[in-house]
């Protein structure tokens, strides 16, 4: 009888205005969101409208060259579809499930609907969990949510793309889990990067890739989140196994959606952004949730136009989020990586409830010694080291040494910086931060602390050093030394920002 339907059911093309198609049916009205394909499937048409009761108006997922009024458009009987199983992993695919890695066809997969529903609430778990990450200042200052959604602020060359890497690496080698990397609006040299990338961190076998190119019709842009939704539902619902999904950019997202709405004809809202816009980003990011099977964490990039937090897609976005990593580009040049804006930074988990009042109160001590010393940068800059009151110059020395213990070398870069990536955990990362609050390391030289693992690795470091007999060793610095790049301008320290920094 489907088959039946499948061949009877043809339609022919009323008008064509851009991606936009008009298709009149005489017997059977394809519901919304069904696929129509063209030109021997060549045109691939999503149902978003019925306009009356013998038309449906489509959005082109692919170009709509060659397509002409009086064509025949064939009704596939259903909506999108996105390929899920075991046979995905390590592969990349575009938004209809096609490999675009120059690799055979996976055989072993089966495909379902990109349309899902969000999972039911007595299927969510109520209990908020902490995903470790293995990187020290996201665990301590900035923790992530299990089955939450952390929003990734930052420009290009920052280090944003290595972060997302070192994410998925450690996810694997430590919860035995999927990652799956959703471009949305991505150029086609950052796909082939990240790729080649994964592949030379070994980090592929683990992971599947999904790719809605910038030069693709806003349509298919649209849809290649929800297709990597569903994979990510697959792993968490049949295989019961924990999904890092990342997302970049959630911006091109809400972007594609207000090109479709403008070309269905809708009445835009404020700043011409679609009047669905809400609805279109809960949809799908309500999907993305902790149930009794399993967990999906998200990451997503976010672009905030013109700097402008009142920006509706980014307030729209804010609202979703459990946590907010910013990085910046001025720690980036000082060679302090990952290059996380510790004030700015925030997370929605660090409450005494969720991560324990030991660290809570650890976290805003951090904060408030990184403060004091952000203060502090003026007078250093203008008057110098030597003008502090003592206990003032003790913070600097505090501040200074906890953001030095903050960097960590990473597996993604171990090629490039010739240092052998460290994974560590909460328990060692809050016990460094506290003994360095507590001026147990007051006497070992800055450079000591940079680019370590444990806060053991420290005495072993400076083992061959002498240690330094002043509380203070920036005293002697020149006014305006605060300001220039590198991490400190000892030689040590600079030393080891040479093999550390990104290329």
């Amino acid at each position: 009888m489907k088959d039946t339907l499948h061949k009877t059911n043809l339609g022919v093309v009323v008008s064509v205005r851009g991606s936009v198609v008009d298709i009149r049916f005489n017997e059977h009205l394809p519901p919304i969101y069904s696929v129509l394909h063209a030109m021997e499937g060549k045109i691939i048409i999503e149902v978003l409208a019925q306009p009356d009761a013998r038309r449906v108006r489509g959005i082109a997922l692919t170009p709509t060259q060659g397509l002409a009024r009086g064509m025949t458009v064939e009704d596939t009987g259903g909506p999108l579809k996105a390929p899920v199983g075991k046979g995905i992993l390590s592969r990349m695919f575009d938004v209809f499930g096609n490999a675009i890695d120059r690799q055979a066809a996976p055989t072993d997969v089966e495909r379902r609907t990109v349309h899902r529903s969000p999972p039911a609430l007595g299927r969510r778990s109520t209990k908020s969990e902490i995903f470790e990450t293995g990187i020290k200042v996201i665990d301590v200052l900035v923790p992530l949510e299990r089955g939450g959604k952390a929003g990734l602020f930052g420009g290009a060359g920052v280090g944003k793309t290595v972060l997302l890497t070192e994410m998925i690496h450690n996810m694997i080698g430590r919860q035995k889990g999927v990652s799956i990397f959703c471009g949305i609006g991505e150029r086609c040299r950052e796909g082939e990067e990240l790729y080649r990338e994964m592949k030379e961190a070994g980090v592929l076998p683990n992971m599947v890739m999904v790719f809605g190119q910038m030069n693709e019709p806003p349509g298919s842009r649209f849809r290649v989140g929800h297709a990597a939704l569903t994979m990510a539902e697959y792993f968490r619902d049949d295989e019961h196994r924990d999904v890092l999904l990342l997302i970049d950019n959630i911006f091109r997202f809400i972007q594609a959606g207000m090109e479709v709405s403008g070309l269905m004809g809708q009445m835009p809202s404020r700043l011409g952004y679609q009047p669905t816009m809400g609805t279109e980003l809960s949809r799908l990011e309500e999907r993305i949730a902790n149930t009794d099977a399993g967990a999906i964490t998200s990451i997503q990039a976010v672009y905030v136009p013109a700097d402008d937090l009142t920006d509706p897609a980014a307030v729209h976005t804010f609202s979703h989020l459990s946590a907010s990593i910013v990085l910046s580009r001025k720690r980036a040049s000082e060679g302090l990586y990952p290059a996380i804006d510790l004030l700015q930074s925030s997370s929605k988990m660090a409450t005494p409830g969720i991560v324990g009042q030991r660290h809570y109160l650890l976290a805003q001590e951090i904060r408030r010694t990184l403060a004091q010393y952000e203060d502090l940068k003026d007078i250093i800059a203008m008057l110098g080291m030597e003008q502090l009151a003592p206990e003032d110059r003790n913070v600097v020395a505090r501040a200074r040494r906890l953001e030095r213990f903050l960097t960590q070398p990473f597996f993604a870069t171990e090629q490039f910086s010739d240092i052998k990536g460290k994974l560590v955990s909460l328990k060692d990362s809050l016990d460094g931060c506290e003994r360095i609050l507590r001026d147990e390391f007051k006497d070992y030289p800055e450079s000591a602390l940079y680019m370590i693992g444990t806060i053991d690795e420290a005495k072993k470091k400076s083992s061959s050093d002498k240690p330094e007999t002043k509380a203070e060793p920036d005293s002697t610095r020149k006014a305006g030394d605060e300001t220039k790049s590198g991490p400190t301008p000892k030689p040590e320290v600079e030393h080891a920002a040479a093999g550390a920094h990104e290329p």
